[in-house]
């Protein structure tokens, strides 16, 4: 599913929700989890999963074309944990 998708879903089901007022909702939603992340912080969506920042060590590679050794720097990268209430559905 994509986010027009999602968009397109949510203002079908809702019935009372324009597809203006549907984008606004889902835009907020997907914002506030980039804003808590890009701050630190962990996102929970209770029966859904969780968001959460995980630290990236600085470490070496190799250009497969050239063979080159590359440094790559330390980073951060989201991770997404299921819930288990999602878990369980996907698994029926």
């Amino acid at each position: 599913m994509t986010k027009s998708e999602l968009i397109e879903r949510l203002s079908f089901v809702s019935g009372s929700v324009n597809k203006k007022e549907a984008e606004l909702i889902v835009n907020t939603i997907f914002d506030s989890i980039g804003d808590a992340l890009v701050s630190g912080d962990r996102v929970e969506i209770r029966g859904f999963g969780s968001f959460t920042i995980r630290e990236r060590d600085a470490r070496e590679a190799r250009n497969p074309k050239s063979g080159e050794i590359v440094k790559i720097p330390n980073k951060k990268t989201p991770f997404f944990k299921t819930g288990k209430e999602l878990r369980e559905r996907v698994n029926r």
